[in-house]
Formats: C-alpha cells, structure tokens, sequence
C-alpha cells in the first residue's frame, strides 16, 4: 500500500551513530562509536535505594499519576537552587521544565523557534542529534567558524547575528570534538548577543565532567535573558530516567510547557520522584561527580596515550580539558566514512566526522568515544585504526609518487 508520508517524515533520515550502533552490539566489536556513560559510574546503590524509598512512601500515588507538565515541584526547586548557588545567578523554578531527556529539549526548541528557511547559526562541527531535531522544521542553517579554543565568535557579523533565530552551541567539553569554549571567547559571545538580541541555545551536559573540577562560568550566567539553558540528568545520573531540563524566561518556558503538552503531557512521574530522591540526599553531587571525572580522566590518558604510540605523525588529535570524546584529524585525502567501513571489518568502530557537520563539509576526521571501553581494547583498537591509517598514508604517498 503507498504510504503518504508527510513531506516532513519523507526528509527524515536515521542517525548515523544509532545504524553504527546497531552493528557495535555485536560483542567482539571495540567501539569507541557511542557517546554512552561508563556503566561503571552510575550509582546503582543510590538508585535502588530511591526507588524503595519512593514506592514505600505516601508520595507513591503521585509518582504513578499523571503529573504536571512543568514537572515535578520538588524537582524542579532543587534544579533553581543548585544553578543558582553552581553559577551564582537567580533562577527561579518557574524558569524551569522538565523534559523527557535533552534530545526532547531540542526538538521542542526547534518547533517554539524555527520556521521554515529561518537562519540557525552552528559550530563547526556540531551535535548530530540537534541537527536532527532541527531539521525537521528546514532551517537555513549558518555555520560558524571553530578551532581548538571552540567557536569563534569574531566570525559572526552584526548582519548575520541580527537576522539569526538562535545561535546553538555546546560551550563545554563538545561533542563531538571535546573541546571547551575559553571564558574570553564567552564573554565576546554573550557581548554579541546582547548587542544583536541573538537568542544563544546553550547545551550544557558534559559541564560537570572536567577532569579538574575547574567549571568555566555558563552563558547564561553571562547573558541570562539572551540564553535558553539545557541541562541533563543522562551523564551524572543514568540516561535510563530519560531526564533533562531547560531554563530560560518565564515567557520561554510558558511556549514549551504548551508545545510538551501536545508531545507528551509531561515527563515520567516516577522517574523524576526517584531523581528527586537521589539528589536531594547529602550533597549527593558533591561527592558523585568527582568519581565520574576520576573514571573518565583516567580513560581519556589512556587513550591519548596509544594514539601517541601508535598513531603516524600526519594524524593530530585535541587534549580534553573533560568530557567523553576525542576528535581525530587524518590528511585532507583519506575518507573516515571509507576507513569505517574496513575499520568494521576488523572489529572496531567510530563516527566518521562528516555527519556532525551541517553541510557535510569535512570528511578526513573522525570522533572516538572512550569513557565505556576497556584500558586493554582502547590500546587494540587504537593499535588497529592506525595500522590502517598508516596503510593509507603509505598507499596515497606511493601514488604521488608515481604520478
């Protein structure tokens, strides 16, 4: 039967990383392709013990009923207060909603601020899964810019500034690069948007994982009416409770609270009950996400330890300050979507670069994941993709010089 697709779901395109992850199920292949916590980091005990605590309560009920759709009051206070005393800027619970993880923060972002052929202004390279989101409602979008201090805002002129929807940008420990956004190069972004009205579209879920504890001030707490502010439960908790948050202006919010109202009514009662429980417990951050950067520093070194092994001299690669990623730089002439698919063949996997660019610019470069992978198959999968890439180098230099 011929399925009338509307135009939108006709234009829809699976992600990459999820049909990559498809094939890393398999249990002899070494991934370094899923931007996955380390099981080993959440906190079962805690968990469980919130879940207990929770179901034998009088709150029971409410945790199993419909909800409202702002979320969980207590939730939500807890949320306003600790970013208030994090980045000493007021906010408000009324300035905060809960969401069914961040990747529904996106999409509804997405439906509240884009129209068709509007300008969205990206880093270079970007999110895979806010392209996504994005693109179902056909943005124009604008690429900015980025180096190894992140993306360059003295690249974004008044003219284009002015006529943009939203600038979205993950200022801490991107993905799918790892870098971080220097405080200088934030205080001249947030200058420009004051100065252009531009909305900034801050994605902020890697913040609390630098290796040194040393957390740069946020965008919104420089520009805190110019920025929408998305946060996320998945990294320091467990991305099972589906759990993310977006603070922005009370007129912000109210628009979501009636786009979420026609996706879903509101995000899982009992999840946000049990998260509740958890956070609210002695300080529980406080001593949990230092465990969590202990975990993925010591992962990171690894892994830039054998790329510095292993890799040939015509390869470079960024040094994460924190964060779960490292971006690989191969010569402008090998393909990384070409090297996957051999890469698979000998049991490794990644993600090719050129899908977390807007328009597919950039092809000799690749994202490695290492925060789930085992010291001794970081080592041999690192030791695999350089044999590779060395091959390649050798076979493309044998060419020049024949030609």
């Amino acid at each position: 039967m011929h399925q009338k697709f509307s135009h939108r779901a006709q234009v829809l395109k699976s992600s990459a990383i999820r049909e990559i992850l498809k094939v890393t199920e398999q249990p002899d292949i070494i991934s370094f392709a899923g931007g996955l916590p380390a099981p080993d980091a959440f906190p079962l005990t805690e968990i469980k013990t919130a879940t207990d605590t929770v179901l034998q309560s009088k709150d029971i009920y409410g945790a199993l009923q419909y909800g409202p759709t702002e979320g969980y009051a207590p939730l939500r206070q807890w949320i306003a207060d600790y970013l208030s005393a994090r980045d000493q800027t007021a906010v408000k619970p009324a300035q905060v909603l809960i969401v069914t993880g961040s990747q529904q923060a996106l999409d509804l972002i997405g439906k509240m601020l884009i129209d068709s052929d509007d300008k969205v202004l990206v880093e270079t390279p970007t999110y895979l899964g806010a392209l996504q989101a994005f693109n179902q409602y056909a943005p124009e979008y604008i690429a900015i810019e980025s180096d190894s201090e992140g993306l360059k805002p003295e690249t974004i002129s008044d003219d284009v500034a002015a006529e943009a929807k939203f600038l979205y940008t993950i200022p801490n420990f991107q993905n799918p690069t790892g870098r971080r956004l220097t405080e200088s190069r934030r205080q001249t972004l947030v200058a420009k948007a004051k100065h252009n009205h531009l909305i900034l579209v801050e994605d902020d879920p890697y913040g609390d994982l630098d290796y040194q504890g040393h957390r740069l001030p946020c965008l919104y707490s420089l520009a805190p009416e110019n920025t929408i502010y998305l946060g996320s439960f998945s990294k320091i908790l467990t991305p099972g409770l589906r759990l993310g948050f977006i603070v922005a202006s009370e007129q912000f919010i109210g628009k979501l609270v009636q786009l979420k109202q026609a996706a879903d009514l509101h995000t899982p009662s009992l999840t946000q009950y049990i998260a509740y429980q958890v956070l609210s417990k002695n300080n529980f951050l406080t001593h949990h996400i230092p465990k969590i950067r202990e975990i993925y520093a010591k992962r990171c070194q690894y892994m830039l330890d054998s790329l510095k092994r292993y890799m040939p001299r015509q390869v470079h690669w960024n040094q994460p300050e924190g964060g779960m990623f490292i971006w690989v730089e191969l010569p402008e002439n090998i393909n990384a979507t070409e090297l996957l698919s051999d890469a698979i063949s000998q049991k490794v996997a990644f993600v090719p670069g050129e899908t977390f660019y807007a328009h597919a610019e950039k092809t000799n470069c690749f994202r490695l994941a290492f925060v789930t992978v085992p010291e001794e198959k970081i080592e041999r999968g690192i030791k695999i993709l350089a044999e590779m890439i060395n091959h390649r180098i050798h076979h493309l230099q044998e060419k020049t010089v024949m030609m």
